[in-house]
């Protein structure tokens, strides 16, 4: 099957919450495996060599997947009251900054883990749905 295959049959039996429930499960995982010997490290070159080592790609993925929520708060067509909007919105710039820190080497990763298991534990639950 081929990629535009595979996408289509993706989006035709997911529904959109399944799918970015789906993706933030995936990144989130990523920053797991690599977060604790960064948030450990001391020392700036340590922390540079670990983002070179791989972490950097996945600190991207969950950036460009908050990215794509952004955007998809931000366009007239989202359903959601005004209030989650723009919770939200602020979220996504949070997440947009502390990972520039990240990638800095003056912030640390267990924060942007914390925040997306909030959303995935809200995509999947009565809380968030009850909000919009």
């Amino acid at each position: 099957m081929n990629i535009a295959a595979y996408k289509r049959t993706i989006s035709e039996t997911e529904a959109p919450r399944q799918i970015e429930r789906r993706l933030l499960a995936q990144v989130t995982s990523e920053l797991e495996r690599g977060y604790l010997d960064f948030d450990q490290a001391e020392r700036k070159i340590d922390k540079l060599q670990l983002l070179a080592d791989g972490l950097r790609h996945t600190l991207w993925k969950n950036e460009q997947l908050w990215a794509a929520f952004k955007t998809d708060l931000a366009s007239q067509g989202n359903g959601f009251n005004p209030e989650l909007k723009s919770a939200l919105l602020s979220l996504s710039i949070w997440v947009e900054r502390h990972t520039q820190g990240v990638m800095a080497g003056s912030n640390k990763i267990k924060p942007l883990i914390d925040v997306n298991r909030s959303i995935f534990h809200g995509l999947g639950g009565k809380v968030f749905s009850e909000m919009e």
